[in-house]
């Protein structure tokens, strides 16, 4: 897939492309099922995919002070997930507060018809662009009309009850519902982050751990959780503590897991973590030696969900 950065370096073969625009935080299955669909009806027509995203979220820059808002996908990730729906091309538009008083009609009439000449765009049933959002649905059906290219509207994706959007993974993220989080992604939540030097509590409790620094703010709440990590190629199942260690009396913020049938030293490696299910809330003991009894109940647990998993 070729990456584009800014409208001015698209090449003239992606001239009469069809293309899909938006955020695509996450690429969640509805995101997939949009860009699988463009993917195969370019392929089918002759002509090339291109999806049309933005960096940063325009939400980053038109609101700073909403918090919480985090991405799901850093933009390296976002990009590798939209080659794996088979695109041939994305545009990553950056987006500033100048960038934001682009019309809806520049946006469509100068840059979609006549830079690009598309053939169809195809967009979710919400997405709106443009100043003020008066870009929509019916503007570009509109537009399509007068200026030759076909307008699909894809609605809402569902998963059982739920409808998909990233507002939502977002939200299950932040509550640790992994169990709808990757039935909405089609895939795990992942953290990635360098290991770097911890207090070596785990060694003296039987349990080694690697602190790791997360690249992402989006983090689900304190607790240990069962996931898979991958270390340099290789994956290995994983107990993850995210949170104060209140035994210790020890209050400062770690992301840690402990890697099950691992020996080495992990110190300054990036690690992928990958979130699968949540196993409990952090608690107090009475004794390190009731935490390690209790520990060791985790790893156990840990190993048996994970187990299922790899089988499924």
């Amino acid at each position: 897939m070729i990456v584009f950065k800014g409208i001015e370096n698209i090449t003239k073969d992606f001239s009469g492309s069809f293309v899909t625009i938006g955020n695509f935080d996450g690429v969640h299955l509805s995101h997939q099922f949009i860009c699988r669909k463009l993917a195969s009806e370019a392929k089918n027509a002759g002509a090339k995919s291109l999806v049309i995203t933005f960096d940063p979220h325009p939400k980053m820059i038109l609101h700073p002070a909403i918090r919480p808002f985090y991405l799901i996908t850093t933009l390296e990730e976002k990009l590798k997930l939209l080659e794996n729906c088979g695109i041939d091309g994305t545009l990553v538009i950056p987006f500033s507060l100048d960038y934001s008083l682009v019309t809806a009609e520049e946006f469509v009439r100068g840059f979609l018809g006549q830079k690009l000449a598309i053939k169809k765009i195809i967009i979710g049933h919400d997405y709106t662009f443009g100043q003020g959002k008066k870009g929509n649905s019916d503007y570009l059906i509109s537009c399509g009309k007068e200026m030759g290219f076909a307008v699909e509207v894809v609605d809402a994706f569902k998963v059982g009850e739920d409808i998909i959007s990233s507002t939502l993974v977002r939200n299950l993220i932040i509550k640790g519902d992994f169990k709808t989080v990757n039935n909405l992604l089609g895939r795990c939540y992942n953290v990635t982050g360098i290991v770097v030097s911890g207090r070596g509590r785990g060694v003296g409790l039987g349990f080694p751990t690697a602190n790791i620094d997360p690249e992402k703010e989006l983090l689900p709440p304190a607790g240990i959780y069962a996931a898979f990590v991958d270390v340099e190629g290789k994956r290995y199942m994983a107990a993850l503590n995210i949170g104060e260690k209140p035994t210790f009396a020890d209050y400062t913020f770690t992301f840690e897991v402990h890697l099950l049938d691992f020996s080495g030293d992990l110190r300054g490696k990036r690690l992928n973590t990958d979130f699968v299910e949540k196993l409990r809330d952090i608690i107090k003991f009475d004794s390190p030696e009731m935490l390690k009894k209790q520990i060791a109940a985790d790893v156990e647990k840990t190993r048996s969900i994970l187990l299922k998993n790899i089988k499924k």
